[in-house]
């Protein structure tokens, strides 16, 4: 008898026990929430703490694509900034806050803006000269990785030397708002305005505008930046285009430099420089996998082996754990000669004003090609110039610009939390950190591969209405250049 009752007392102790830790548990919160990552937020009336940071009242950290503590441990604190989300009625970065109510409201603040064609923080870091370095961005809708963008070209060497225009197919005030507040080099936005409609092709397949919308993009930012804008009218150095999904190195433009200098010496027939390369196709192996990849194979049995590696892991959910092959990175840095080709060299490449004449030269065969994707369109153009060989460029085999943009429009993710690849790539930097800005670079040059030298036949369709071609023909019409407006691309 005695020890049934002791035992009575003990479950109702553990009951009393628990019904405590319940009550603890929801008075927790009533005040406050767990992130994901089963950190407390306490949220009060006086202050947000996230991860022991002080942040104004009610604001997070990229509250809805999860900023991870390891991020935001390698972005220096004054940086953060450019990671959190504000309220939506803020006006707290925003000179003027607007919220458009209709398509004539939004075709008038574009007209506003691209008329006025001003340049941020010139007062702070002087005129545009021929020679600067413009980064020219592709912006649509993908805030959560502009944001990392943002932090990667804050904290790169020489930024304030450049010029970043901020190119926008999609009007939004927070884009807008997040883009004049940069505050460490020049900085101009210009808007697309772009109004599409569903129409079938000649060839009786439906014309998708979200895939034509990319390739009259970037046609038109190339033709707006060499042609149309004032500060850019006696330009005569380098545009590197990059995209909203794309990361840097702290020494992309010394990469930049060094590639210039070589193509000078080396390869005067280089159309074109190169700092990025896909992360899913780079050279790396997991220090979980026992398997050795042979250092000795060429560049394109690689890409094949990293694809066959990705395909093979595809439905495996263990993280990566990724180790830098050290011929990519090491104190004398390789570079290589190769045909260009758009699926290998079109992230962080850029041109001059010459090579941009060229292609404007040969612009038909850029519109008129049956291909939505703008690189595969450039490809072809290169393939098909009159008397010339097909472009070439300058590769740095270690790459300082990378691809963080898990979904898209050809990629859709269950999970498309930025933060993820983010940190593979901050880890990667960080191993790689005492080779940044090399010395001195060595350079080879090879006749390509098998993917470099096929010839295209045909394209990937979704570009065969004649109306996208007239459209793209009409962006490169004398008439046009340097006027004040920009193109309307009505599509009704």
């Amino acid at each position: 008898m005695p020890r049934l009752k002791c035992a009575s007392l003990l479950r109702v102790f553990v009951i009393f026990v628990l019904l405590c830790a319940w009550v603890q548990i929801m008075l927790s919160a009533s005040s406050g929430l767990l992130d994901r990552d089963g950190v407390l937020i306490v949220d009060d009336s006086s202050s947000t703490t996230t991860n022991n940071m002080n942040l104004p009242y009610k604001e997070e950290l990229m509250s809805s694509n999860d900023t991870s503590a390891q991020v935001l441990a390698l972005v220096p604190q004054e940086l953060h900034k450019y990671l959190t989300v504000h309220p939506k009625n803020s006006t707290a970065n925003s000179t003027e806050h607007v919220t458009p109510n209709n398509i004539t409201e939004i075709v008038r603040l574009i007209e506003k803006y691209n008329d006025a064609q001003t340049i941020y923080n010139e007062d702070i870091f002087g005129p545009v000269q021929e020679d600067t370095i413009i980064i020219a961005i592709q912006v649509h809708t993908r805030i959560a990785y502009l944001r990392h963008l943002i932090v990667s070209l804050a904290q790169a060497r020489d930024i304030d030397k450049t010029l970043l225009v901020f190119s926008h197919d999609y009007y939004d005030e927070e884009i807008n708002s997040l883009v004049k507040t940069i505050d460490f080099t020049k900085v101009r936005a210009v808007k697309l305005k772009c109004n599409n409609a569903l129409h079938p092709d000649v060839h009786g397949h439906y014309r998708e505008a979200k895939y034509t919308q990319t390739k009259h993009h970037w046609w038109w930012k190339a033709n707006r930046i060499f042609n149309q804008l004032q500060c850019t009218a006696n330009h005569t150095g380098l545009v590197l285009f990059i995209e909203e999904d794309h990361y840097v190195a702290e020494d992309f433009i010394h990469m930049l430099d060094l590639l210039r200098t070589t193509a000078d010496k080396n390869c005067p027939k280089c159309e074109i420089l190169c700092l990025g390369t896909y992360l899913k196709t780079f050279q790396y192996h997991t220090t979980s996998d026992k398997r050795k990849k042979q250092l000795t194979l060429s560049y394109i049995q690689q890409v094949k082996a990293a694809n066959e590696e990705r395909r093979r892991r595809q439905q495996q959910t263990q993280s990566w754990n990724f180790q830098v092959y050290p011929n990519l990175y090491s104190s004398t840095q390789k570079l290589e000669i190769t045909p260009w080709h758009s699926s290998m060299h079109n992230m962080g490449f850029g041109f001059n004003r010459t090579v941009w004449n060229l292609i404007k030269l040969n612009q038909k065969q850029f519109c008129a090609y049956d291909d939505y994707n703008w690189d595969f369109s450039l490809l072809h153009l290169s393939q098909n110039l009159p008397g010339r060989e097909k472009f070439h460029v300058v590769l740095s085999k270690g790459p300082r610009v990378f691809h963080i943009g898990e979904c898209g429009i050809h990629h859709k993710k269950s999970n498309c939390n930025p933060s993820t690849v983010v940190n593979k790539v901050q880890r990667l930097l960080k191993d790689a950190k005492k080779y940044m800005f090399p010395a001195r670079v060595v350079s080879t040059v090879t006749a390509g591969g098998v993917k470099q030298n096929k010839k295209l036949v045909k394209g990937n369709g979704g570009w065969g209405d004649v109306r996208d071609h007239d459209l793209c023909t009409n962006m490169t019409k004398i008439g046009r250049q340097m006027r004040k407006d920009n193109l309307y691309l009505n599509m009704k």
